[in-house]
């Protein structure tokens, strides 16, 4: 029973992120193909297929590093508030974009969601870096998808707000 409970933190610290992730996909999963593939998007915009690899591994990366910081404070105390209260609230939002976006179809609040979330991960990925620099790496690709995700939801926002 030991040797589960070693390894226990790492496994749902790692899955939880992808978890969240693949629920949000779910409740969008039948409006996501009709809408989605009918709104004006820029010449640059990664096929459809790209995102759900995508976003599992960074989830799955983020995941890891959160359980890297939270071991390195020595779990759930006054020294892990800072960094993993920054890491649950980007994820939240992170979470709440889809739903946002895919399901209500507002790309606006899309996009203020999404700036949000880059802010805050960037905050929990400077106060990761404080703690545990490969945990604080292991958000980078996040914060370059969070960036490109940011853009083209402005672009399909600008381009589609006067559509129905």
């Amino acid at each position: 029973m030991e040797v589960v409970s070693a390894w226990a933190p790492a496994v749902g610290f790692t899955l939880l992120p992808p978890a969240g992730g693949f629920l949000g996909s779910t409740l969008t999963e039948k409006k996501w193909p009709v809408w989605y593939e009918s709104v004006q998007k820029p010449s640059w915009c990664p096929p459809s297929w790209v995102f759900a690899p995508v976003w599992g591994a960074i989830y799955t990366s983020m995941g890891y590093g959160s359980y890297l910081v939270w071991k390195e404070v020595g779990g759930f105390n006054k020294k892990s508030v800072i960094p993993l209260g920054l890491y649950a609230g980007q994820l939240a939002l992170s979470w709440s974009w889809t739903p946002i976006f895919f399901r209500a179809h507002k790309m606006g609040w899309g996009l203020v969601t999404l700036l949000l979330t880059t802010g805050t991960a960037t905050a929990a990925t400077v106060s990761w870096y404080k703690v545990n620099k490969t945990a604080a790496y292991l958000m980078i690709p996040y914060l370059a998808w969070l960036t490109l995700a940011s853009a083209l939801n402005y672009h399909v926002w600008k381009d589609n707000r006067d559509k129905k």
